[in-house]
């Protein structure tokens, strides 16, 4: 069998937790942060779920990482 081909952006963007979880960050956190309220820029610290619906999707783009 040829070897799958992971897909480099979804490997940067997301990551895989020991349980098996997909996690990813919230974007658009480079720039206008001064007008952006305090709970708003907290939430850009945190690593969120994806939704089970994109599963399926990530699953092809990441072939060894979500085993």
């Amino acid at each position: 069998m040829p070897k799958l081909k992971t897909h480099k952006g979804a490997k940067r963007r997301f990551r895989i937790t020991g349980t098996g979880k997909i996690v990813r960050m919230k974007g658009h956190k480079s720039h206008l942060r001064r007008k952006k309220p305090g709970n708003a820029k907290r939430l850009y610290s945190k690593k969120l779920p994806i939704s089970p619906a994109d599963v399926p999707q990530l699953k092809r783009a990441l072939p060894y990482g979500l085993n």
